[in-house]
């Protein structure tokens, strides 16, 4: 199969797109290296994509001329690409535009593609609201920018799906965490800071928040199981994480045991928008694609560890 993924070079889905390449489909990764996080750590991840023989395209689906660097015999379009996180630096404007205006421009292409199966937007746990506990029915109730921009993205897809023009689905993932997560997210800065010796900077009262940790592997598997389902998920909206629950002091606990040493603690105001529970209802995933994530907390900060040692 020929699969467009966006957004990567990101965390997520740069496994994605090495998992799939290792399945014997074509990949093309798309990303426009923008600058939110270290692109000293996107290029670390394209070259492990072209180590592989990956093509990777350097495109921002913002400037509609992206449409010009892409064949229109795609198969499969896995949209990563957004704004991503909740972040006091990025504006509404950034959120918008990236969320919204990109995932549109990149839906009108995808209707060119005359030999796409499925459209997969991947969405996330935050456009629930403050609590992310429930089956995909549930009215969402987003409480930041991010969320609510992803919120429409998502039903930017699905509306094509609704019309018959295009089979879709929406993905929202719980809290991924594993090799290649981002630098301002929890587990590679208190992985980097514990090793450093310095003080994490811990939100006030998110030490007793909990959520779905749920290691990159385990979420890919998800993702890569709608490949030839596309009639199963078509205008579904499916969760993707681990049902077990950790809270936030549990998971500096076991970067604190895989490093063998304690790390110190800053607390700092809380941050608006932040969830205080995520915990991921995947009843839908188990019946419609056999899903079960089955790595541990440990086991993913393990490999967490692990990598970033190689790497930094």
């Amino acid at each position: 199969m020929k699969i467009l993924i966006t957004g990567a070079v990101g965390f997520i889905g740069s496994h994605t797109a090495e998992r799939l390449h290792g399945l014997g489909h074509q990949v093309i990764a798309l990303d426009n290296f923008n600058d939110y996080y270290s692109l000293a750590l996107k290029q670390l991840n394209a070259k492990a994509l072209t180590d592989k023989g990956i093509e990777v395209l350097n495109l921002d689906l913002r400037d509609d001329s992206f449409v010009d660097s892409l064949p229109n015999d795609i198969e499969y379009i896995i949209h990563f690409a957004a704004q991503p996180g909740i972040s006091q630096t990025s504006t509404f404007e950034d959120y918008f535009s990236n969320n919204v205006i990109a995932t549109k421009n990149l839906v009108d292409f995808a209707l060119s593609c005359g030999n796409l199966k499925l459209f997969v937007n991947i969405g996330t746990s935050s456009s629930y609201g403050l609590e992310a506990t429930f089956p995909e029915d549930v009215a969402p109730k987003p409480a930041s920018y991010y969320g609510v921009t992803k919120l429409a993205a998502e039903q930017l897809v699905l509306q094509k799906s609704r019309e018959q023009q295009m089979k879709a689905c929406s993905l929202r993932l719980y809290s991924v965490i594993g090799p290649r997560e981002r630098p301002e997210k929890m587990y590679t800065k208190l992985i980097a800071l514990g090793l450093e010796g310095k003080a994490f900077p811990l939100f006030e009262g998110s030490d007793k928040h909990l959520r779905s940790f749920t290691y990159v592997g385990d979420i890919v598997d998800g993702i890569v199981s709608v490949i030839g389902n596309e009639e199963k998920v078509n205008g579904e909206i499916i969760n993707l994480g681990t049902e077990v629950e950790h809270t936030t002091q549990e998971g500096i606990e076991a970067v604190e045991k895989v490093l063998g040493k304690s790390i110190a603690i800053t607390v700092i105001p809380k941050r608006p928008g932040d969830q205080n529970r995520t915990k991921a209802n995947i009843d839908k995933a188990r019946k419609l694609l056999n899903y079960n994530p089955q790595t541990t907390l440990l086991e993913a900060v393990e490999k967490q560890v692990e990598w970033y040692k190689e790497n930094f």
